[in-house]
């Protein structure tokens, strides 16, 4: 039941989650919290929930996925405490156990896989929904920079570990879009995703990595994972942190962002951290490596193949501009007629 929490069908899901609440509260009283709600947040890598107690405010309770490993997991709240050391900074923080470790191991009853449980303080904030003001996405790019810079600073002890996000993941995404591909492209808008997926592994192949262009970056930074307290912007949900180019980070932001916006957001970034010469070609390599990422972990669940299917004219514009070479990250892109 546990494994990658696939759920093929509306009763896999019912069962998985009631399983997941008992987990839930089997697990609060060895972190000591003395909790006056549970909320289910959602099911995606993580099954996660808000916990609220009367005295000492709200946790986040993650049971993670099996493609992340207990030496991953410890990395991540590693990372997360090293990173809310830095002044100006706000970050989940893990919470340690009543045994006094971070992690708790949940064994399934049906079967023998297993899972692992995390709790971390909640961020308080709000999503910024429709209200994406351009000072708003001024300061989620600065926040970016400021969260790389820091990244940077952060010496990884013996053992850290954590995911690549570059042409090796990349590689994995196509393979499972591969299988999935058929309920919401075409066979010739396939082979145009596939003509894309060589130019950007040609790409990545020829990319430098050093200190200034590639680190510990989110790996996940779009608008749903950063909450607004007022007018300041902080970062949520670390659950795929890694190593990777910083502008994998940028792109991740910009992909739901009208043109205009992501000049802004790029601005945000550069008044924290300075961008190498030429980095817009290869923003727009991630900005279409992402947006296949995105698909690739969609695809499999049937409830969102609709809502895929009616991205497609606008993908298969983007993915013919960045086939042509020609600049699109600033411009406005009409929609591929779809036959």
């Amino acid at each position: 039941m546990f494994e990658a929490f696939r759920c093929d069908t509306d009763e896999d899901r019912r069962l998985l989650l009631k399983q997941a609440r008992s987990i839930v509260m089997w697990a609060l009283p060895q972190y000591g919290l003395d909790w006056t709600a549970i909320s289910y947040i959602g099911l995606s890598d993580n099954i996660t929930y808000k916990i609220e107690t009367a005295s000492t405010g709200s946790y986040l309770l993650r049971m993670h996925g099996r493609w992340m490993s207990n030496a991953e997991i410890q990395s991540e709240l590693l990372l997360l405490q090293a990173l809310n050391r830095v002044e100006g900074l706000t970050m989940p923080e893990g919470v340690a156990n009543t045994a006094g470790t971070y992690i708790l191991k949940a064994d399934s009853e049906e079967d023998t896989s297993s899972l692992w449980v995390t709790v971390t303080r909640w961020v308080e904030g709000e999503h910024a929904g429709g209200h994406m003001t351009d000072q708003r996405i001024f300061d989620m790019g600065a926040m970016t920079g400021a969260l790389h810079i820091a990244a940077a600073g952060f010496a990884p002890p013996a053992g850290f570990i954590r995911p690549v996000w570059g042409e090796q993941s990349f590689k994995r995404e196509m393979d499972k879009l591969g299988r999935y591909y058929s309920g919401f492209v075409s066979e010739t808008g396939w082979k145009t995703y596939q003509l894309a997926a060589a130019k950007i592994l040609s790409e990545l192949e020829g990319m430098e990595v050093n200190e200034d262009q590639y680190g510990l970056i989110h790996g996940d930074l779009h608008s749903g994972n950063v909450v607004f307290a007022g007018e300041q912007p902080y970062p949520i949900d670390f659950g795929r942190c890694g190593y990777g180019y910083y502008l994998y980070d940028l792109a991740a932001a910009l992909l739901e962002l009208s043109p205009g916006q992501r000049k802004r957001l790029i601005e945000g970034y550069a008044s924290r951290k300075k961008l190498e010469s030429g980095y817009v070609r290869r923003l727009e390599c991630f900005f279409i490596m992402i947006m296949i990422g995105n698909y690739s972990h969609h695809a499999s669940n049937p409830a969102e193949v609709p809502g895929l299917r009616e991205q497609q004219p606008y993908s298969q514009a983007y993915l013919r501009e960045y086939l042509k070479s020609a600049p699109f990250l600033f411009e406005v892109i009409e929609p591929e007629e779809m036959k």
